[in-house]
C-alpha cells in the first residue's frame, strides 16, 4: 500500500512539473528568422513600434484607390509568412496588405507569447500605420487564431471597417482545455486549471482579460466569422457562442471537414470567394 501511495505520489509531482514545463513552454517567444519577403509578393519591409517600444516587423503591398486594405494576424507561434498566401489573393484583388509578425513572434521583439494581451498592442500599432500610409482607405482585418483573439482584445483606432475571426477561442480556458483533451482525455480539466493559474504569475495576466467572447461585441463592424467543422481547438459550438455574442452584420461560415488548420489552404477557392465577397462588400467605396 505505502508503494502505490508513493508512486502516485511521484507520478503527481511528476504530472505538476509537466504542466509548469509546458506553461513555460507555451509562453516563450517564436522569435525566428523571416528574411526578405518572396520576390512575387512585391511588398516592403516595415518597423513598426508599439505605444510600450515593442517593434513589429512586417511587410506593405501597395493597393488601388479606394480599394480598401487589409492587415492579416497569424496564428500562435508562427509568423507573417503564414498569410503570404492570403497577401497575394487580396493583392490580385487590389487591395492594399499589411502583414505583420505579432509581438514574440517571428522578427518582432517581446519576451513572452500572452495569448492575446500583448499581442492586441501589436494590432493597435499596426492599424494606425496602415491607416496612415493608406489615407483615405477603409481598413480590414483578417486575423487567425491568436490573430484573431489579438484583434478582438485590442483596442484599435481608427476601428477596422471589416472583420475576419478564424478559429478563434471563446476564452482561454475553453483553449487550454480543449488541446489538453486531445491529449490526456478526462484529466484534461484539472491540468488546463494548473496551465491557466500560472497566467498571472508568469505573464502577470488575468485569465479574464483573455475571454474574447466577452469583448467581441466592441467591435461594431461587419463580422464574418470562421471555423472547421471538426475543429477539436475551437469547437463549433464554441465559435456559434462566440457568433451569438457578435453584433450585426455579421456572417458564421462553418467549414465542412475541416480541423485546426490554415482554412484558405484547406479550401482556397472557397475560401478567396466568401472572404473576397465580403470584404469587398464593407471596403470598398463608391465612386
Amino acid at each position: 500500500m505505502q508503494r502505490w501511495i508513493a508512486i502516485c505520489f511521484f507520478a503527481s509531482i511528476a504530472a505538476l512539473g509537466a504542466v509548469v514545463a509546458a506553461g513555460e513552454l507555451l509562453s516563450y517567444p517564436a522569435h525566428r528568422l523571416v528574411g526578405p519577403p518572396p520576390v512575387d509578393l512585391q511588398a516592403t519591409a516595415v518597423a513598426i513600434y508599439t505605444s510600450s517600444g515593442v517593434r513589429v516587423s512586417g511587410w506593405i503591398l501597395p493597393g488601388r484607390s479606394k480599394r480598401g486594405a487589409v492587415l492579416l494576424l497569424h496564428g500562435v507561434r508562427d509568423d507573417r509568412r503564414e498569410m503570404v498566401p492570403r497577401a497575394k489573393f487580396l493583392s490580385k484583388l487590389g487591395y492594399g496588405v499589411l502583414l505583420i509578425d505579432l509581438p514574440a513572434h517571428g522578427e518582432s521583439s517581446g519576451d513572452r507569447i500572452t495569448f492575446g494581451a500583448h499581442e492586441a498592442e501589436g494590432v493597435e500599432a499596426a492599424l494606425s500605420f496602415l491607416a496612415q500610409s493608406q489615407p483615405g482607405e477603409r481598413i480590414g482585418v483578417i486575423g487567425v487564431s491568436l490573430g484573431a483573439a489579438s484583434l478582438v482584445l485590442s483596442k484599435p483606432s481608427p476601428a477596422p471597417s471589416a472583420v475576419v475571426l478564424e478559429s478563434m477561442f471563446p476564452t482561454i480556458e475553453e483553449a487550454a482545455s480543449n488541446r489538453l483533451r486531445i491529449y490526456l482525455g478526462t484529466s484534461a480539466e484539472a491540468f488546463a486549471r494548473l496551465l491557466i493559474e500560472q497566467l498571472p504569475l508568469k505573464l502577470g495576466i488575468s485569465p479574464a482579460k483573455l475571454r474574447p467572447i466577452e469583448f467581441v461585441s466592441a467591435l461594431h463592424c461587419p463580422t464574418l466569422i470562421i471555423s472547421g467543422s471538426i475543429d477539436r481547438h475551437t469547437t463549433p459550438h464554441e465559435t456559434k457562442r462566440i457568433f451569438d455574442a457578435t453584433l450585426e452584420p455579421k456572417e458564421l461560415w462553418i467549414v465542412d471537414g475541416a480541423a485546426h488548420v490554415d482554412l484558405h489552404v484547406f479550401t482556397p477557392r472557397t475560401y478567396e470567394t466568401r472572404v473576397g465577397a465580403f470584404l469587398d462588400k464593407y471596403l470598398r467605396t463608391p465612386g
